[in-house]
């Protein structure tokens, strides 16, 4: 298993697929919410399992968002490789910290890898989520 950012048209476009089977197709997020002119700003993660592309994120700034993992692949840790990537890479280019809007049926996996709820639930694209910060070590 390995993560990388997309750089080829191949990749980004992998890292889009991922994301239209997960949100669009399983979790009905309208496509315009889902694709939302932000990823040319962004760098954009692909996970993928020997050539196969099975999980994808997205780092905007400092803030996490649009991690997905195929159906088929979950359980097996892609979604933890690649926040394990977006950490280091973001250490490695000086941030103190990451931010993400968790949906609130999964926040038990980022509250595993240190990262802390703030505030209420709120709605995004109809589904409940939490906003969490995870203090990073830069040492």
């Amino acid at each position: 298993m390995k993560v990388i950012v997309a750089k080829t048209q191949k990749e980004i476009i992998d890292n889009f697929l991922i994301r239209g089977e997960v949100f669009i197709k399983g979790q009905n997020i309208d496509w315009d919410i889902e694709f939302d002119g932000l990823d040319s700003e962004c760098v954009l993660f692909v996970c993928y399992i020997n050539d196969t592309p099975v999980g994808a994120a997205r780092l905007f700034k400092n803030k996490v968002g649009r991690v997905a993992t195929l159906s088929e692949y979950r359980k097996m840790g892609v979604g933890k490789h690649l926040m394990l990537a977006i950490e280091a890479y973001a250490i490695e280019n000086g941030f103190d910290k990451l931010i993400l809007n968790a949906q609130k049926y999964i926040d038990k996996f980022y509250l595993d890898l240190d990262y802390k709820p703030v505030g209420n639930i709120f709605l995004e694209a109809e589904i409940e989520h939490i906003k969490m910060i995870k203090e990073l070590n830069n040492d």
